[in-house]
């Protein structure tokens, strides 16, 4: 970071301006994002007129501009693709160049974010839906119990372990990792409140309306129990078709449980959601050799999440509520 020559151009055009505006050294590396030395040594090497050495550029600025709309139009393109289609067009670059000009103009490879898709109706719906939560209060949203089931695999994205070995043993069994095509996994659901998670339910065949409601008989009860004693509380849960089947909708009228009205696809909305990714973020240097002994790991796991930390994720409600409305209904960062 104390380096000109690890200023991207982003950066340097920000300096640039910030420092013609009158701002301080210690402003414009916040606002760029280096060390205030890296400003200091750009701004001087400026005032004193110095050009940076080396060898000519071989893309002129039109070409530069070629490849920024190469980019930003097919932005999950590899840099493979992105280099031949820009070469197509007429540039001579190398694919090491693409790459550090794509580097030099902010770009950086990184995964990308992944969000419901909502039709123009179901935004239309979650907008009216947020709009009518508005002014609940923490008290109210503490009596909602939260569920949802999730899906915990055995392998768990790239946090595959390393090996050490020496030239001439890729192929030693010691060192060597067994993979399958179809990791085992296991469906699993679960329920939440401000006052901490209820016991889980390993679901063994695939949910219809009978299934989910011997889950509800048998684990949502004992949690309510658990969670809230004698106290009333009303049920959350999305549109799936087990949830809405009409033979459990008289099952909860039958229990006197009254279910919270959900907008579809809005797993932004439900706390659960981020509770399921705690528990899989816990898990991820976690190696169970089967299925017995990934449900082992999800309960040691579950087991470990507190009441503080339920309470803060529906102390959250309001903030969620606030950013659907102010994005009109559509996916929100939650």
């Amino acid at each position: 970071m104390g380096k000109t020559s690890d200023l991207t151009a982003v950066q340097k055009t920000i300096i640039d301006t910030l420092h013609k505006e009158g701002k301080t050294q210690k402003v414009i590396a916040k606002e760029a994002g280096c060390s205030q030395s890296s400003v200091s040594k750009h701004i001087n090497r400026q005032a004193k007129g110095w050009k940076k050495c080396g060898r000519k550029k071989c893309t002129s600025s039109r070409d530069n501009r070629t490849l920024q709309r190469i980019v930003t139009t097919n932005p999950f393109k590899n840099v493979g693709e992105i280099h031949k289609e820009w070469t197509a067009a007429g540039v001579s670059a190398s694919r090491t160049t693409t790459r550090r000009l794509m580097k030099d103009m902010g770009f950086r490879c990184r995964i990308p974010c992944v969000k419901p898709l909502l039709n123009k109706k179901q935004r239309k719906k979650r907008l009216a839906w947020a709009k009518d939560k508005k002014d609940w209060t923490d008290a109210e949203w503490s009596k909602v119990m939260f569920s949802d089931e999730s899906k915990f695999c055995i392998s768990f994205g790239n946090q595959e372990p390393r090996v050490w070995r020496k030239s001439g043993e890729a192929q030693n069994p010691r060192c060597m990792r067994s993979s399958v095509k179809f990791p085992p996994s296991v469906m699993v659901w679960g329920a939440m409140s401000s006052a901490g998670v209820g016991p889980l339910c390993f679901l063994r065949s695939r949910v219809n309306a009978a299934v989910y409601q011997e889950v509800l008989e048998h684990f949502m009860l004992p949690a309510a129990d658990q969670l809230y004693g004698d106290a009333d509380f009303t049920f959350q849960q999305d549109l799936a078709p087990a949830h809405s089947a009409k033979t459990t909708s008289t099952w909860f009228k039958d229990h006197g449980i009254p279910v919270l009205d959900w907008p579809a696809n809005s797993p932004d909305l439900n706390p659960i959601e981020n509770l399921w990714g705690i528990v899989k973020r816990r898990m991820q240097y976690a190696r169970p050799n089967n299925a017995e002994e990934l449900k082992t790991t999800i309960r040691a796991t579950w087991a470990l999440i507190t009441p503080e930390q339920c309470h803060r994720l529906i102390e959250s409600m309001p903030r969620r509520i606030t950013a659907v409305i102010e994005a009109k209904g559509a996916p929100t960062k939650y």
